[in-house]
This record gives structure tokens, sequence and C-alpha cells, in this order.
């Protein structure tokens, strides 16, 4: 007999643990999380989060505390190029929407705004919401051992750290949500497509009192561009985990010919020292990690009644900052499919659609960030660095920046054509909202997906084509400004209709009936409806005012219908069928 029963065993308390563990809590499902550290993230780490996620945590409950305790986006705007903090400075680019070129783009996009929040914040503020909903149970250093996977679930062997005893667990399901050295993915035999090992990276997590040097620029990121490429001079990006206190720098090195020593404080400390370019500044090292840089994403992220997610099976550099949202986006998404199989309103070939939906979007991010990383080597190349070039021969190239005539000239707009290319790490707001789910729980309506006028990687437009997250638009109740988005999510099916799509309400009603699912119906500019105060949702529905668009759990577009008409209101239970798995609707 197991020493625990749960239907869901998820693995690792890393984003994406978490993020599945609070959705299965607000869904209302059981669950057994497990971690073999004491606690979650104990450092930086990850730290950029985009809207999207936001999103998320707005869904989740979560929202207002991950603001109170994040860096805002307006401190998070500067990308900066200097020789050193104290030194000569190169160049700037404003990010994350930030700019004014960009930032309209943003603030119609959604609700929720970027912001800065290290893991080791994070990570806290979605474990007390798990607490607080008291519907899973949360172990730390508790150690997955084993996996034995039968027609019915899955039997663990997790121990128990701090008495040195095993504890079988008996789930239905598993997650395996426990990073880049997944014991999950490693048991149950994932293969995994890419390469490792491209490079070897190391973060020193250091305190110093920088404002003088950052508060009149601020920023995320303050790139070394120094002449030297020793390995120790020009290799160093300063990362602000806390302005201006609090930083993490993150710098190459080839272990061929070099030895970073984690016990080595004067060494790191000198290194920051040449990076802030004024050794006055006091400095306290507060640790000294190891990573590699990988392109590498799982052939499938599923094996029977075993669904892994984030770095287990999509790894990639930190480019783009997308590796912290996609994890928890990939559970956002798991965790309603998992519900509703649970308790009987979705066929269990709906968890199928999770490797469909997630791991196309894993794809896009494992190459997107690897493409940037590619795509910065344009900056030295622009300045005249070169591998193994001594500092007199980088600083004699570096002043061609402010040589006067034509050679200054070209030097100059190569430069600044490299720094723009970086937008396409620092401003794809595309990438970051615009994935659609092509194949899985969604219901094409024949109709094209409209094309992006402007660049789709850069430029996020908003769409209700099946798959794709729901539009943002600001509406009103009569007492309070409403997102769109605050209509769907939450846990359930939502319809929204306009003016002469009455007829859904009855239509709902009926699929709710035969398929024990509910759907709530939001009319947008009837009467007695919602206000479309400024018109944005007439804008963005792709649907005439009586058509319909059904949104799932996780805020993505199901289905849609262009106008109430006889048939696509005879249409609607089917669907929902469909979308939940099922060949058609029960008698």
């Amino acid at each position: 007999m197991p020493d625990v029963t749960t239907p869901v065993l998820v693995v690792g308390a890393g984003p994406a643990g978490l993020a599945t563990s609070l959705s299965l809590s607000r869904h209302g499902v059981p669950h057994l999380l497990v971690e073999k550290h004491p606690g979650t993230a104990h450092s930086p780490r990850a730290h950029i989060v985009n809207q999207r996620t936001v999103e998320i945590c707005r869904d989740l409950g979560i929202e207002d505390r991950l603001l109170d305790v994040a860096t805002p986006a307006d401190l998070m705007s500067n990308n900066v190029w200097a020789t050193s903090l104290a030194g000569r400075e190169l160049a700037r680019l404003e990010t994350w929407g930030t700019s004014a070129a960009r930032a309209a783009d943003y603030r119609a996009a959604s609700p929720s705004p970027m912001c800065n929040c290290p893991q080791h914040v994070l990570g806290p503020v979605l474990h007390e919401a798990i607490d607080e909903a008291g519907v899973g149970e949360v172990r730390f250093r508790h150690e997955l051992m084993s996996l034995e996977q039968d027609a019915d679930g899955v039997t663990a062997v997790v121990r128990d750290r701090d008495v040195e005893r095993d504890v079988t667990v008996r789930a239905q399901y598993v997650v395996g949500a426990d990073g880049g050295r997944s014991r999950v993915v490693e048991l149950t035999g994932l293969p995994l497509d890419g390469e490792h090992g491209l490079a070897q990276a190391a973060n020193v997590w250091f305190e110093a009192d920088l404002t003088r040097f950052c508060a009149h620029r601020p920023g995320v990121l303050y790139w070394n561009a120094s002449p030297g490429k020793d390995y120790w001079v020009g290799a160093g990006t300063f990362i602000c985990v806390r302005p201006w206190t609090e930083w993490v720098m993150l710098f190459m090195f080839d272990p061929s010919r070099e030895t970073v020593d984690p016990k080595d404080s004067e060494a790191l400390r000198a290194r920051v020292h040449k990076v802030i370019g004024d050794p006055s500044v006091d400095v306290d090292i507060k640790s000294l990690s190891f990573w590699t840089i990988n392109h590498v994403l799982a052939e499938r992220y599923t094996d029977g009644r075993i669904l892994c997610m984030g770095d287990a099976v999509h790894r990639h550099p930190p480019a783009n900052g997308l590796g912290l949202n996609t994890s928890m986006a990939d559970g956002f998404n798991l965790a309603w499919k998992l519900a509703y199989v649970l308790d009987g309103r979705a066929d269990p070939s709906l968890l199928d659609t999770y490797d469909a939906e997630r791991r196309p979007v894993g794809r896009v991010t494992v190459d997107r960030a690897m493409k940037s990383v590619v795509e910065m080597a344009a900056i030295p190349a622009a300045l005249g660095f070169e591998p193994d070039q001594d500092e007199a021969d980088g600083w004699a190239s570096l002043e061609r920046l402010w040589q006067p005539g034509d050679e200054g000239d070209t030097v100059r707009a190569e430069f600044r054509a490299a720094i723009e290319l970086t937008n396409y790490q620092y401003n794809a707001h595309g990438v970051e909202l615009g994935y659609v789910y092509r194949e899985g729980a969604v219901v094409p309506d024949g109709r094209p997906e409209p094309p992006n006028p402007r660049d789709p990687e850069l430029f996020y437009r908003p769409t209700t084509t099946p798959g794709a997250r729901l539009p943002h638009a600001w509406v009103d109740d009569g007492a309070r400004r409403l997102s769109t988005l605050d209509l769907a999510g939450g846990g359930r099916f939502a319809l929204l209709t306009g003016i002469g799509g009455e007829a859904w309400a009855e239509a709902a009603a009926r699929a709710a009936e035969a398929t024990g699912v509910e759907v709530a119906v939001f009319a947008i500019g009837t009467a007695d409806g919602l206000v479309d105060a400024y018109g944005t949702w007439g804008d963005v529905r792709d649907v005439e005012s009586s058509g319909c668009v059904l949104v799932r759990p996780d805020q993505h577009v199901a289905w849609r219908a262009v106008a109430a008409t006889e048939d696509s209101l005879a249409e609607l239970a089917g669907v929902l069928a469909r979308v939940l798995g099922r060949a058609a609707v029960p008698a």
C-alpha cells in the first residue's frame, strides 16, 4: 500500500511546478508537490516577468502581491553598454516596451505590466499562495528516486531527506517540473534533441550600492564593453536584482583556459570592481554559481501519465527572458486540463493536447533565445573587438567610434545597427504574447489567420483566431473597469458576444447541460451588458456583434462564430465536446 495517494504528484518547486500547484489549487485539485531542496530558489536566477506571466498571476489572484515585491517596468527601461559603469558610455537601448515608440503597444495589449522579479523573490509569493489555498501539500527536502507507471496511475518513491526514509506515492498523474537536470525526464527516458554545453557561464551574486552609476539610467542589464578578451576583462554583464544595491554579474569563461574558484572571493571582487570601474565601491560577494548554454528541446513532453514542463523539456540561454515565462505558461496550460480530466468533465485525451500546444511554443522559445545570443556577436564585431585581442589594440579599435570622417561614420552606423538588432531580444512583444495553438484543444473556424502588417516577432497583433490568447480590451460593468481577460479564466469557459447575440445565452445553457461544463456568457455592448466604452473590443473581436468568441479556462480562444445563426448556435455544444476531447455530446 502506498504511503500517500494523490490525484497529482508535482516534482519540482521552480516556476513551472509552483505555477502548476497554484493553478491546481485554484481548480480545487488535491495534489502533492515535492522538492529536493530545502525551499524555493535561494538565488536570483531567472528574473524577467513578461506581460503574459503577470496576466497568469492576475488570474491566479496574486498579481498585486507580485507587483508589490517586483521592480516596476519604469526601472527596467535601459540596456546600457559602457566600458565600465564609471567609464565611457557607448550606447543605450530602451527595453521591455518602455520607449516612446513601444509603450503604447504594451499598454494596449494587456491589463498587466511587465516587471523584474528574481526567482528567489517570486518563489515565496507562489508558495505562500499555495499554502493559503490549503488544497495542495508542499514537501521540501523530498527527492524523487523512482517512477513506475501502469495503466491506472504512477507509483513514485520519494526520499524524505530529513529522516532518510522512502515514501511511496501513488498518483493518477505526475508532473515533471524539476528543471534542467530533471530526474523525471531521466527516469521516463524522454528523448532530448539539440546541443548541450555550448558554453560555460558563471553568476556572481553580490551586494553593492551602485546608485550613482545607475539611478539616472535605470535598467536591468548593464553590459561591459571594455577592450581586451582574456575572459576577465570585457566579458561581464550586471543584472539588477534590486535597484541599486543587489546584483548578479554574469560572465562567460573557457574552462580549458581558466579555472574559476568559488572560494576566491578576492578574485571575484576584483572582477566586479573592473566592471564597475571604481575599486573604492564596497562589494559583498554572496555566492557564485555555474551554468551552461544549451539549445535543447524534448522530442515530446509526455509519456503516458507523466507530463513534463519547464526547463525539464526546454533548455536555452536566458536571452529574451523567456525561460521563467514559458515555464509558468506550461503549468497554466496543463493545470486546467488535469482538473477537467480528473473530475470527468473531459476525456483523458485532452491531456494529449498539452504536448501539441506547448511543444511548438518551446521550439520557438529555444530557437529565439539561441538566435538572440548569436546576434549579440554583432556588437563586438562592430567595435572591432576580436578573440585574444590585447587591450591596447582593443582601445585603438574602440576609439574609432569618436573619429570624424567616413570611417568613423561607418563604425558608428554599424554599431548602432548592432544595438538596434537587440530589439529582437528586449522588445520581442510578438514572441511574448503572439503565440497561437494551431493544434490541440481548439476548433478552427476555417478562416485564415490575419497577417501581421508589422514584424511578428517585434509586434503583437491581437486576434481571436482559435488558439490565440484572448485579446485584451477594457470594458465596464457600471462599477469598475475590467479587462476581457478578467471575464475569461477563473477555471471556467467563457463566451463573449454582443448586440444581436442574445441567443448565445440559451445555446450556452444547452451546451452546459449536455457536457456538464459551465460556460459563462458575457454580452458586451448591449443595453444591459458590459460597456465597450473605448470601442476596443469591437476593433479586436474579429467577429460580428452577434457572433461569439468561446474562451478556454487558460484564456486562449477555443472557437468563434462570425454571427449568431441557426447553424452556429446549434454547433456550440458539439464544439465544446470536441474541445474537451469527447467524440460527441452525450445523449
